[in-house]
């Protein structure tokens, strides 16, 4: 199998996309992580952006890396400067990476209108800049800005630009759909015009996703000659984003048969692309090809029958191998095929009477607002109750919130709870900063020192969604909460008139599952 190699650009694209902000420490681990699954290059930064990416270079020397080489970015001298003078190539060249990527104009727009110089001088500036970094003892790639917009404005002139990076030495030129704009049929042609522009040089391609297309355009790339995707994890990045090398890699290797990262990292896709939500504070996208939650989720009757006997049925790919799962959802259009799946893994799925109960239960319960297709911890406890296996841990006898607001306005919470752990009746209160916060904090303390373990669980995300909204303010409302340890994440529902009994609701099934999953004794 030919060899695509994978460059990386989250730390430097990436970190452009709105919201997107990592911490050195965060840019280490992560250039480890990518290491470790045999991505080819890491582009750091720019080293003169800012004192952040002057640090991560320099914190690199304590990275001992097995395959990736990173890179340092820039761009192409200043007008009337000798690229030995010019701060910014210094500054490229004292990150003391083996390999630069430098930037340069290819759309004669920004040139002109920009730039505001001739085109022979921005020509001039790139072949300098290659130049002088190669005769340094540098590698050197060159990202050709706005390659295709500047090919269909002007396409002899886009083509010397990239002619003039390789006389000076540049060893891959990167066509650049900065725009996002291009369409696969677009970026085809082009390549292949560049191809026969650049020699021996090899080819590379960097799309951005401001179209839905960049993964599209990448392959089409690929396809014509190209050796070399840029892009990110996620597909984080300015604007829309640039493209997904999460799903590049999948589709390189397990759609197309070439070779791309360390054998065995495919299976680790999933792990590394959530790995970069978390480190980027990121909520996971659900419907993420290859590696977002819902990839390989099943709700439908009939699809859930047909892929528990045949799961290419519904599936183009086995979710193993890039590290996801199935999962089949429940909801009111389940049939008993979706529960008795759900139910395999217990000695009770044979039972069709109660099978057709559990089903029974979801479509009332979902009817009154409940939803356990994103909440799979309060449906396990539902089939645990619904066939007279569920034991509690503890005895809910009440409750209370108190929400005082001072002359500040600022509103202070307390909840009081009262539980029977076994003939032990438990009687506490806590402050929070909101009712839910406070009841968390209340509950805990009731029951942390007979139950350890829940000083490992705490609560990831809470979500409230009105579920009939022509009620007005007697509307119900549903809460889903997400948990986790250190082991696993689960997700439990509440419905109720009152936005804090929903609450409770979810927060006791939270607990309950935290404690059935662990085996908890009660010390």
């Amino acid at each position: 199998m030919s060899r695509v190699e994978l460059y990386d650009t989250t730390l430097r694209d990436g970190s452009q996309g709105e919201g997107v902000n990592f911490s050195v420490h965060d840019k280490l681990c992560i250039t480890t992580r990518l290491d470790q699954l045999g991505f080819d290059y890491i582009e750091g930064g720019y080293p003169l952006s800012n004192p952040k990416d002057a640090e991560y270079f320099r914190g690199l020397k304590e990275l001992k890396l097995r395959h990736a080489k990173v890179v340092a970015f820039g761009m192409t001298r200043r007008k009337g400067i000798r690229p030995e003078d010019d701060t910014g190539l210094r500054a490229l060249l004292d990150a003391q990476t083996s390999v630069v990527t430098i930037v340069g104009k290819t759309w004669d727009l920004h040139v002109t209108d920009v730039l505001g110089i001739s085109l022979a001088e921005n020509t001039a500036m790139i072949g300098d800049s290659v130049a002088y970094c190669h005769s340094q003892g540098r590698e050197v790639f060159y990202d050709a800005e706005h390659f295709f917009d500047g090919y269909k404005a002007n396409p002899e002139y886009a083509l010397e630009t990239l002619r003039a990076a390789c006389r000076a030495g540049a060893s891959v030129v990167i066509l650049c759909d900065t725009n996002g704009g291009s369409l696969p049929g677009q970026v085809a042609m082009a390549c292949r015009a560049a191809q026969a522009a650049i020699g021996s040089a090899r080819l590379g391609i960097h799309c951005h996703n401001d179209c839905e297309l960049a993964v599209a355009n990448s392959l089409a790339a690929v396809a014509e000659g190209a050796t070399q995707v840029q892009g990110t994890i996620n597909g984080i990045g300015e604007r829309c984003g640039n493209v997904d090398l999460v799903s590049v890699a999948a589709l390189l290797s397990l759609k197309l048969h070439r070779d791309v990262l360390a054998p065995g990292s495919m299976a680790r896709l999933t792990e590394l692309s959530r790995f970069v939500y978390e480190t980027a504070n990121m909520n996971f996208r659900p419907g993420q090809p290859f590696v977002g939650t819902s990839a390989f989720a099943h709700k439908g009757g009939m699809h859930i029958h047909a892929v528990s006997r045949i799961s290419r049925s519904y599936e183009h790919i086995d979710p193993a191998l890039v590290g996801n799962e199935r999962r089949i959802l429940v909801s009111e259009l389940s049939g008993q095929a979706t529960i008795l799946n759900k139910i395999s893994g217990l000695d009770i799925s044979a039972d069709r009477e109660l099978t057709k109960r559990i089903l029974e239960r979801v479509q009332d319960l979902e009817h009154a607002g409940y939803e356990f297709e994103a909440a799979e911890a309060s449906f396990g406890l539902l089939v645990l109750k619904t066939a007279g296996r569920f034991v509690p841990s503890f005895e809910r006898v009440s409750y209370r919130v108190n929400i005082e607001a001072g002359d500040s306005g600022t509103a202070a919470c307390e909840a009081t709870v009262k539980l029977r752990i076994g003939d032990v009746q438990v009687h506490t209160a806590a402050e929070g900063d909101g009712p839910v916060n406070a009841l968390d904090a209340a509950l805990r303390k009731a029951l942390q020192p007979t139950y350890p373990s829940l000083g490992q669980m705490s609560l990831e995300d809470y979500k409230v969604r009105v579920v009939n909204a022509r009620e007005g303010t007697a509307a119900r409302v549903r809460v889903v909460l997400e948990s986790r340890d250190h082991h696993d994440v689960w997700t439990t529902v509440g419905v109720s008139e009152n936005i804090v009994e929903a609450s409770w609701l979810a927060l006791v099934d939270s607990i309950e599952h935290k404690l059935i999953k662990d085996g908890a004794v009660p010390r």
